[in-house]
């Protein structure tokens, strides 16, 4: 479940999610989420994402984090074009 608030992580991992993606929060206040919401429900999975570039990725990182989705890793990926002809 998508939480833009560490209100709505804490209530979505109550009702039982599975994972909680803490989408656009500054590093202060994802680890403070993310914290409260593994206090709460320690096998809650949270997943970090939303502008994270590899540049700011370690402030991002920590130990309540599961997973880190960075957009970035693809929208400024350069295309390949190539043929296979047989």
């Amino acid at each position: 479940i998508e939480c833009s608030s560490e209100a709505a992580a804490v209530a979505a991992a109550a009702a039982g999610a599975d994972i909680v993606l803490l989408d656009n929060f500054n590093p202060q206040a994802l680890h403070e989420a993310a914290g409260a919401v593994k206090a709460s429900r320690p096998h809650t999975l949270v997943e970090a994402s939303g502008g994270i570039s590899l540049g700011a990725l370690p402030h991002f990182l920590g130990p309540h984090i599961d997973v880190v989705s960075m957009g970035s890793l693809t929208h400024g990926a350069a295309a390949l074009d190539f043929a296979l002809k047989l």
